[in-house]
């Protein structure tokens, strides 16, 4: 294969799905001998990417503002001067200004897009279908796609994300000294059942279903917690108020505990008993369901979206119809009381997406 020069666009490097499959991408490319560049607004995360071997480029590419539109001639500034051989957008906006920035270059990259969620529907949204490639994460990305735009379906080919089996070990469900590590740190009794619910402080995770949840459980006599990691951010503090508030006026406020994200999310997961993923909102893919079940926990979700995808397909017994909440205690007082074996191993590797990506990128390069 001969060496390419790929460039990335997407909004930012804070942190995220998209951010994550960039910066993986990223570490693909020189690790097989190419030139990985990336163009973003910046974040934390600029200087893993670069450590990683790639290049960054700062321009606001996913503001929207009056002067986002000018970035345009910067960008394709930029692209004269790198000439790679493809381009892959992540996100809408900066995929309208990198088609316009490619306009007059000759020759013009090969232009690749990803679909990691499900964008609503319309001209906006459509400039995602526009690749010579287009790739979606997952099987329900990929029919709300074809539903909305059928004309992109030869051009579509699904490449779901993976994780590193590495980084997520086997391990004994619950593992011992996790569980004593995480119960002494929040101060639970070796009786309580914990329930985990990973994700961040917005709405849209369903955090008061697991509160529903938790009362529910209680009221049946089981002795539970409610860890909601990664819910406590800044500028988030309002709606951490309005959960504790919740959890109070359900007399479970003693048996929640809120926390900031963190780095070593695989001990929390050995240390629960139940992971719960109950997005209102369709997810696109839900790789904590995949991260989860790869330590060895049980997983209770939502049977739509990406995370009812993974579930129906590797842990049936914790898939639950959605909004059914007496179905979701019933069916989470059956898995504490006797889990479902989880899977030994799991189809959705890191390794598999970064080979298959680049197989596409070659491809397209000739």
């Amino acid at each position: 294969m001969r060496r390419l020069t790929v460039v990335q666009l997407l909004p930012a490097l804070h942190s995220g799905g998209v951010e994550r499959s960039t910066l993986e991408i990223g570490r693909a490319l020189v690790a097989a001998g190419h030139a990985s560049h990336v163009v973003s607004a910046g974040g934390r995360l600029v200087s893993r990417l670069e450590a990683e071997g790639s290049t960054h480029h700062t321009l606001a590419i996913g503001e929207k503002s009056l002067a986002t539109p000018l970035r345009v001639f910067a960008l394709r500034r930029l692209l004269q001067q790198l000439r790679p051989d493809i381009v892959h957008a992540r996100s809408r906006l900066p995929a309208w200004l990198g088609l316009a920035a490619m306009r007059g270059i000759h020759p013009r990259p090969h232009w690749v897009t990803t679909v990691h969620g499900l964008n609503s529907p319309g001209a906006y949204s459509g400039v995602m279908t526009k690749g010579d490639a287009v790739i979606a994460v997952s099987n329900t990305v990929r029919a709300h796609v074809l539903q909305h735009w059928p004309q992109v379906q030869k051009r579509m080919q699904v490449i779901p994300r993976g994780i590193d089996p590495s980084e997520f070990p086997r391990r004994p469900h619950p593992d011992t000294d996790a569980r004593a590590a995480v119960f002494s740190e929040l101060g639970l009794q070796a009786d309580t059942r914990l329930l985990l619910m990973p994700g961040r402080g917005t709405r849209l995770k369903g955090h008061v279903y697991a509160l529903h949840l938790l009362a529910g459980l209680r009221a049946q006599g089981v002795v539970a917690a409610l860890w909601l990691l990664g819910t406590e951010e800044p500028g988030r503090e309002k709606y951490v108020a309005e959960l504790r508030a919740q959890a109070q006026a359900l007399g479970i406020d003693a048996a929640l505990h809120v926390s900031p994200p963190r780095s070593d999310v695989q001990q929390a997961y050995a240390a629960s008993d139940l992971v719960l993923q109950l997005s209102d909102k369709p997810e696109a893919f839900g790789r904590t369901v995949i991260e989860a079940l790869a330590i060895g926990a049980p997983v209770l979700g939502w049977a739509h979206g990406g995370v009812g995808e993974l579930l129906s397909e590797l842990y049936a017994p914790g898939c639950v119809a959605l909004g059914d909440s007496a179905a979701l205690v019933s069916t989470a007082q059956r898995l504490l009381e006797e889990p479902a074996a989880v899977p030994a191993t799991l189809p959705y590797t890191l390794d598999a997406m970064q080979k298959t990506t680049l197989e596409l990128y070659a491809r397209l390069a000739g």
